[in-house]
């Protein structure tokens, strides 16, 4: 397959969603900024993927990032974001959101499971988030982190060079 066409557009969404249950997969939903593509990001996806049939990641515009991490990110853009994400062999598919929840995206996504990362808890997970994807039947999955691997870590690490 052709990692350009995992690249799902936000109007397609639903159709692909769809697309999926009908092939009788189990949709697996994450999302996250994914500004600095690193290997514990890989083992996390691959981690969520191995959790049901097609694993869709949701990525935080442009917009979003700047309003969640401040004015110096995202360093790479939404498109670069996706396309990197959308090259890994255990995403299926790739959605840029408008938003800096992903409420709407899980809205439209319906995942019969919602992952994240081992940096949050049950309890510390963003609970509009947890709510709806479990008032639609879902279920919400935490999956340990790679210790010492985050974005965070080596921005810092390069501010140093």
């Amino acid at each position: 397959m052709n990692f350009r066409a995992k690249i799902i557009p936000w109007d397609k969404l639903s159709e692909w969603c769809a697309a999926q249950r009908a092939a009788g997969k189990p949709l697996v939903a994450t999302n996250g900024c994914f500004d600095v593509l690193h290997s514990g990001h890989v083992a996390y996806l691959e981690a969520a993927r191995n959790l049901g049939g097609a694993l869709l990641v949701g990525v935080t515009s442009d917009a979003g990032v700047h309003q969640l991490k401040g004015p110096s990110r995202p360093v790479n853009d939404e498109n670069d974001r996706a396309t990197l994400l959308a090259a890994l062999a255990s995403v299926d598919g790739v959605c840029v959101f408008p938003d800096t929840t992903a409420m709407r995206f899980l809205s439209v996504a319906r995942p019969d499971i919602y992952v994240k990362g081992g940096d949050y808890t049950i309890d510390t997970i963003n609970q509009d988030e947890r709510r709806l994807v479990e008032s639609q039947g879902g279920r919400v999955v935490i999956v340990p982190g790679v210790q010492g691997k985050s974005t965070t870590a080596i921005l810092e690490k390069i501010s140093r060079l």
